[in-house]
């Protein structure tokens, strides 16, 4: 197995260079079938989600998420799945690798209501398996999924020098203004595990010399609806999201599209989004806690 991830003298517990797993029968026809699927695209890209790291159904097959992720990677290599940084005609499209950690979260939190811990309200505390020298507790798993990004960056810079417009794409958030205030929230700790500075600034660094409207970044893992612009780089999130929610939104899910971000240049239209439309019209108050209505009725009843 090539190793997709640095490694140090010191983290050979990473088991990076792991001897692959055989693949039985049915899991290369399986592959098969997803290759096929793939040849109808001119070009798939993908970054992992916290979802792709779980270790709940793998009946020991990996010692921990990090031996998932490279698992994950090769499978893309194979399958012809971009990772890294690729020029298509005058696009660069950048995927980044990022994590979360609770440090992100910079407004005030709410105390007028029993909030369950992180660990009791989010799966990855305990589907997730980590070496001991990485946690979701502080920085360190964040910082080390950001520095993934440090093996891509002769291709960043090419992107850089050959692109006119630049896509940069990751699965968790990059700034918390991109997620509404904690009073809006159902569960109003969301964003101690959603977001990274680390890509915030790594995203600012690919940017730094585009023109405006020559920028976006799409980001995932909240599940709202988002298009904004802040600072001259667009943000956005058209999330397929869960069943559940797609039968509260876009009419049911019927004739829904994918969002069309990109046909020779961005698309120039910003999409009606809820939260987005909401803080283009309304000052953002984060040292504000009184509860949204909506979310008072859900603690009263519930807690």
């Amino acid at each position: 197995m090539t190793p997709h991830l640095p490694v140090s003298p010191s983290s050979s517990h990473h088991l990076l260079d792991a001897a692959p797993t055989p693949a039985s029968p049915a899991h290369a026809q399986h592959r098969r079938r997803r290759r096929r699927r793939m040849e109808r695209f001119g070009a798939v890209f993908y970054v992992p989600g916290n979802h792709d790291l779980w270790l709940r159904r793998e009946n020991g097959r990996y010692m921990d998420s990090l031996e998932k992720l490279t698992a994950l990677l090769d499978a893309c290599s194979e399958l012809g799945v971009d990772t890294g940084p690729r020029i298509i005609g005058d696009l660069g499209i950048i995927p980044l690798f990022s994590w979360y950690h609770k440090s992100f979260d910079k407004e005030k939190d709410v105390n007028s209501v029993r909030v369950p811990s992180l660990e009791m309200a989010c799966k990855d505390f305990h589907a997730c398996q980590w070496p001991p020298d990485l946690a979701n507790e502080d920085e360190a798993l964040a910082l080390y999924f950001d520095k993934l990004n440090d093996r891509n960056q002769d291709a960043i810079e090419e992107v850089k020098k050959s692109s006119k417009q630049i896509l940069t794409f990751s699965h968790f958030v990059p700034r918390q203004e991109l997620c509404p205030e904690k009073r809006m929230l159902y569960y109003p700790n969301l964003p101690k595990v959603i977001g990274s500075d680390f890509l915030e600034r790594r995203l600012r660094t690919i940017h730094d010399n585009t023109k405006h409207g020559a920028a976006c970044h799409v980001f995932g893992h909240t599940h709202f609806c988002w298009d904004s612009v802040v600072d001259e780089i667009r943000y956005v999130q058209a999330p397929l999201a869960y069943p559940r929610e797609r039968k509260r939104r876009m009419n049911g899910g019927d004739g829904w599209l994918p969002f069309c971000i990109y046909r020779d240049g961005f698309n120039p239209e910003i999409y009606p989004a809820l939260w987005s439309d909401y803080y283009n019209k309304n000052r953002r108050e984060p040292e504000n806690t009184q509860l949204a209505p909506w979310v008072a009725k859900y603690f009263s009843k519930y807690y």
